[in-house]
């Protein structure tokens, strides 16, 4: 619902949970594209030879700067202008504008070529939108409070007796019920904002939200949070760009994020904008 996005408060932690969660399981359909067709002269986009791409507000760091998703800083704003670059695009010809996370996904027509705003590639989502090519992976992480009782833990199985907060519907939760499996069912919360202030007021021992997204928390949001550490999603938790269902510009994106993971360009985004993510201890 990536980050690894300061001073923002708790309306954008809302965003931050949420964006970087959904479900654990990937949709491939994307077909390869050919180059004569994958440019702004034949692209059926919304606006003649120019390229809309959406996200939330605020737009947040490490995949936002400033909360101006035009200057290229961050690592979703840098991706899709390499994208809009890879498809011929000038910097001049991308417009961004703002979509809820929350309604992205939703069926029906869309007011953008394609949207950045880490969100979960899932069957589910899959039955009504499109998704590119996944841009990004990411991991799950725990965080506490410093001092408390989980803080210094070392692997999974020392949640077992842990009350662990999470928002409903995210690959947060399915991460914890499959991994970490607790004692205690997780305590589920409906926003992302009740998930922190659950942990800020000890209603939760430890709550489970995406790297970047923690990364985030700890260094803004939740006073003395600590990222406990990191595991995996079952079966892996991908990004990618969400279009609208059967849009003609799918498989054209697709091509151009391959080609960018291809050249090392994507990678090196992810390096540049997305370093710290490595660093998070792994709890098996």
């Amino acid at each position: 619902m990536s980050r690894a996005r300061i001073a923002f408060l708790l309306p954008v932690t809302a965003a931050l949970i949420a964006a970087g969660c959904g479900s654990d399981d990937s949709d491939d359909s994307t077909t390869t594209a050919s180059a004569e067709n994958c440019t702004p002269d034949q692209l059926e986009t919304l606006e003649a030879e120019k390229l809309t791409v959406a996200t939330d507000d605020p737009a947040f760091p490490p995949y936002f700067e400033d909360n101006d998703p035009t200057n290229g800083k961050g690592f979703e704003s840098a991706t899709a202008f390499a994208i809009a670059e890879q498809l011929g695009y000038d910097e001049a010809d991308v417009e961004w504008v703002v979509e809820p996370f929350n309604s992205s996904y939703a069926p029906g027509p869309k007011d953008f070529d394609f949207d950045l705003n880490q969100i979960s590639i899932t069957p589910k989502r899959a039955e009504q939108v499109d998704f590119s090519s996944p841009y990004y992976e990411a991991e799950q992480a725990v965080v506490a409070i410093e001092g408390s009782d989980f803080a210094d833990a070392t692997s999974l199985a020392d949640f077992a007796d842990a009350t662990i907060g999470v928002q409903i519907g995210t690959t947060s939760l399915e991460a914890v019920e499959a991994e970490i499996a607790p004692s205690e069912d997780p305590q589920v919360f409906d926003t992302s904002n009740d998930v922190v202030t659950a942990l800020e007021q000890d209603q939760v021992d430890a709550i489970v939200v995406d790297v970047p997204t923690a990364y985030f928390l700890t260094a803004v949001q939740v006073k003395d949070g600590v990222i406990v550490g990191q595991f995996p999603a079952p079966g892996g938790d991908e990004w990618g760009a969400l279009l609208e269902k059967d849009s003609p510009l799918t498989a054209c994106v697709s091509q151009a994020i391959d080609d960018l993971n291809e050249s090392g360009e994507l990678p090196e985004l992810e390096k540049q904008w997305m370093s710290e993510v490595t660093d998070t201890p792994v709890l098996e």
